[in-house]
Formats: C-alpha cells, structure tokens, sequence
C-alpha cells in the first residue's frame, strides 16, 4: 500500500500487515521477533485481583499514606 491508498484503519487485519511491515522494515525480521516478544496478554483477572487486593483501602487510606512518604523524605 502506497501513500495514495486509502487505508481502512478499522480494519484488524490490514493494520496488523502494515505494522508488520514497518515493524520488519526498521528492525529486520529479528528486531521485529525481539519487539513482539515483549507483549504479553498476561493471565488471570486484573479486575478481580486489584478489588482483592485493595479491599477495605478508603482514599484517605491511599492519602495518609502518600503523607507519611513525602514527611519521611
């Protein structure tokens, strides 16, 4: 695809090609393999555990405890 194409951005599967193709052209085929590496969906549910783990905080909690750093600083 030219600069005179139009390019349906909507399109998954057309961007995924082109960002290949950028990807591949300034990196070569290991840079881009190195570059894809870093991504990761992760698993478990985010939602969940951050509720988990900040059961019971209250957003003075969060302040007070910002306070203490900065005073201790």
């Amino acid at each position: 695809m030219n600069g005179n194409t139009a390019i349906d951005f909507r399109d998954p599967s057309v961007v995924r090609k082109m960002g290949m193709a950028a990807l591949n052209k300034e990196l070569g085929v290991v840079g881009t393999a190195y570059f894809i590496r870093q991504f990761d969906r992760g698993k478990g549910d985010y939602t969940a555990e951050r509720d988990k783990l900040l059961e019971g905080i209250t957003l003075d909690d969060i302040i007070k405890g910002v306070r203490k750093l900065d005073d201790s600083q």
